[in-house]
Order: C-alpha cells, then structure tokens, then sequence
C-alpha cells in the first residue's frame, strides 16, 4: 500500500482507468463477435467504429486498429462473395495517333556585356 499523497492518487487514477479501458474492451471485442456471426455491413460499421474509439483511447494502438479495420472488411467482403482475384474484364486496346514534336526555335545569341573598370580607392 502506497504512503506518499501523489502514489495514493496515482492507484486511485490507475484504477479508475482500468474500469475505463475494460469497458472500451469487452465493447470492442462485442462487436467483432457480432459481426463474425452475422457479416453484414451494419455489423461491420459498428464493429469499424469501435475499433476506432478504442484507438482514440489509446487502449489499441493506431496502425493495429487499421489493421484490424482491413481485416474485417476484407472478411465482409469475402463474405459477399466478391473476390479479389475474379477475372477482370480485358480493357480495349486504344492506339493513339502519333504526335509531332515541335521544332526547337533558334534563339539569337546575345553578344557578351563588357564590364566596368573597377575604381581604385584612394
């Protein structure tokens, strides 16, 4: 048990903390439940948003929540049933005409400035 003044706050302040954090937890870890279960896009907006408040808290670290954000859309949309490697329909073959370069312009030579004599200080 702490004795000095500040160490009994920082326990009380931990603490509190704690509840805080388990609380952002147990939501978030709900709602990737719920969307494991159901795969719908309601699901998967909710699930979206508490990843993001989680990391706004700092319970998740921000590259892990969009980690776990591209993971879940990528199991919705693999759900869905669109698949990343479907053939892509092939693209029309579009030949452009030729195009002419412009001939370089010829530029007058400037003719070279005489300089000034320096003057001399005295």
């Amino acid at each position: 048990m702490p004795i000095i003044k500040s160490a009994k706050k920082r326990v009380k302040v931990a603490g509190k903390a704690a509840v805080r954090n388990s609380k952002t937890k147990r939501s978030l870890k709900g709602a990737i439940k719920a969307f494991g279960k159901a795969l719908t896009g309601k699901t998967l907006s909710k699930a979206h948003s508490e990843v993001d408040k989680a990391a706004k808290k700092g319970v998740m670290h921000k590259n892990k929540a969009a980690r776990k954000k591209s993971q879940l859309a990528k199991a919705a949309k693999a759900a869905a049933g669109v698949s990343k490697k479907a053939a892509p329909a092939k693209k029309a073959v579009v030949k452009k005409a030729p195009v002419k370069k412009a001939a370089p312009k010829k530029v007058a030579a400037k003719k070279p400035v005489a300089k000034k004599a320096v003057a001399k200080k005295k």
